[in-house]
């Protein structure tokens, strides 16, 4: 097969992300092609919000801590039970999220605006039970060098995916069929994900392991927490200080281009395991050379953007959403701080509480900042102060890996490719603005 060649880990947690992110926005077009009110999309949407907003940081925390734990403390890679153990770490926090949304379904549908969603909460409750354990499926198939698999997995988990949730509302049902949908494909993934710990895992508890696993990962947790509550406090400033003209324009010029944050957190993630297999050098040097050949693809893909912006806003929007393509090219600066690492090698290494300090001092520089600028630049100026928080963040994290570790940043960044991407990319902005 020509594609084998390319067909990694890496890559295929990267096509896995995207898959799944095609078929999100596959499945809301189709919402809005049929004949569903925009009342019922918009009950399918904040379901969807609910989901992620309540699970998000500890599955993060948790998926991102297991990695660099699977090889080094198994005995056998076939046999291991630390995959047991982790399923059952996620289990509970997935039952936690359980009983909240069936406790507090009311206060859910009154704080999010749309209390016709509660209805159809104590189905999709299960949802979210269910859900969570199974984003093992594909870091399990990682982690056991299954890349192939990985993308198998995808194309058949999504495909269906589409179907449950989408088909139905095409053949005339209701939302509450997509609804239905949801559970089914989270019980089929369920099922998957135990036929998967039955063949590489043994059902053994291991209370020293799930400790292990939750001393690492509860500074992921905590920092996955505070870097997703930045965007609330930036849409909360928005509205505040703004009216909802300027709210809408900001929102759709805050809509990142998802191409560059999912293959960089999907890289980020595929590296971390790597320190659990190679000595901490080798990591290093595999690191390096990886992310230069991402560079190659996302730095050009961003200064096309950062040129067309302006042309394509009024295209796939329409003309009043035009000043969001300023906010939009400001957020592609992003691309700077995502395209170094330093993050991944702290979880390898299980530094974790670094990144966690890294974190909250990155929220409070962004909430500074943000009222600062906000002050001077208007909406624009929030978008500012995210570039420059983030970046701050990248940085600290730089200065711990090398104070911490004495990891040098050119031992896992290919500085002159980097350094001429980003004079190129910085110099196309200020053409464009400044010139």
């Amino acid at each position: 097969m020509f594609f084998s060649r390319y067909i990694n880990n890496i890559s295929a947690l990267q096509f896995f992300q995207l898959l799944r992110f095609g078929t999100l926005l596959l499945i809301s077009i189709v919402f809005t092609k049929t004949h569903l009110p925009i009342a019922d999309i918009g009950i399918y949407e904040t379901l969807l919000f609910i989901a992620g907003a309540i699970s998000f940081f500890w599955l993060q925390g948790l998926i991102q801590s297991f990695l660099p734990l699977y090889k080094k403390s198994s005995v056998s890679v076939e046999k291991s039970p630390d995959i047991f153990n982790a399923f059952l770490l996620i289990l509970f926090f997935s039952f936690a999220a359980w009983i909240f949304v069936l406790g507090f379904k009311n206060y859910i549908g009154q704080y999010s605006g749309n209390t016709a969603i509660i209805p159809f909460l104590n189905i999709f409750s299960f949802v979210i039970l269910l859900s969570g354990p199974t984003s093992l499926i594909e870091y399990i198939y990682l982690l056991c060098d299954k890349p192939k698999l990985i993308i198998k997995y995808g194309i058949l988990s999504f495909s269906l995916h589409f179907i449950f949730v989408a088909v139905p509302v095409i053949f005339g049902y209701g939302i509450e069929w997509s609804v239905r949908g949801l559970l089914l494909i989270s019980i089929i993934r369920i099922i998957w994900l135990l036929f998967l710990i039955k063949q590489y895992s043994c059902f053994k508890i291991s209370f020293d392991f799930i400790h292990t696993h939750f001393s690492i990962g509860y500074p992921l947790i905590l920092g996955a927490l505070l870097s997703g509550s930045a965007q609330y406090i930036d849409d909360f400033l928005v509205s505040h200080f703004s009216d909802s003209a300027h709210f809408a324009i900001y929102k759709y010029g805050s809509k990142q281009f998802p191409l560059i944050v999912l293959l960089a957190n999907a890289f980020s993630n595929a590296m971390v395991p790597i320190f659990s297999s190679q000595n901490t050098l080798l990591a290093l040097q595999e690191i390096k050379n990886r992310s230069a050949k991402l560079m190659h693809i996302l730095f050009p893909i961003t200064i096309v953007l950062l040129i067309s912006s302006h042309w394509l806003y009024p295209v796939v929007f329409n003309l009043q959403f035009l000043p969001g393509a300023d906010i939009f090219n400001v957020l592609l600066l992003l691309i700077v701080s995502y395209m170094i690492f330093p993050q991944t090698i702290l979880i390898g290494l299980k530094k974790t509480k670094l990144i966690l300090i890294a974190s909250f001092l990155e929220l409070i520089l962004h909430i500074t900042l943000s009222l600062f600028l906000l002050h001077y630049f208007g909406i624009i100026g929030i978008a500012i102060a995210t570039v420059c928080s983030y970046f701050f963040e990248k940085l600290l994290l730089l200065i711990f890996v090398y104070n911490n570790l004495k990891i040098s940043p050119d031992k896992f960044i290919p500085t002159r490719q980097y350094s001429l991407y980003v004079a190129a990319l910085l110099a196309v902005f200020i053409a464009i603005y400044f010139i």
